[in-house]
């Protein structure tokens, strides 16, 4: 059952499509992340600059991680909805129906 499921092209699909997203936001993520570590480890000086009252840049790099992992959880929600659940739930359907069509011959239901 699951064997014909994950040869099935609409699987391949859903992964592909699955990657685009995460090994690309992943690696932005990432590569944010590493450029605010760097900057504070080897550009102290740009990163003590005072933007307004107490707040440095270090400050402000620091809470744009944050508005940056809530930004990419959103794109992740938005896209998932449109592009990944229409095909997984199809794929659940398919699942669900050969899984059936199995059960009956064992007496399992």
């Amino acid at each position: 059952m699951y064997d014909e499921l994950h040869a099935a092209p609409e699987f391949a699909e859903l992964k592909r499509r699955y990657r685009g997203f995460v090994f690309p936001a992943t690696i932005a993520f990432l590569s944010w992340y590493l450029l605010y570590v760097v900057l504070s480890n080897w550009a102290g000086e740009l990163m003590s600059k005072q933007v307004v009252g107490n707040i440095n840049v270090a400050l402000v790099f620091g809470l744009l991680q944050f508005v940056t992992t809530f930004l990419i959880a959103w794109l992740y929600a938005r896209y998932s909805s449109a592009r990944l659940d229409p095909l997984a739930r199809e794929l659940d359907e398919r699942f669900v129906a050969l899984e059936g069509k199995s059960s009956r011959g064992r007496g399992d239901h």
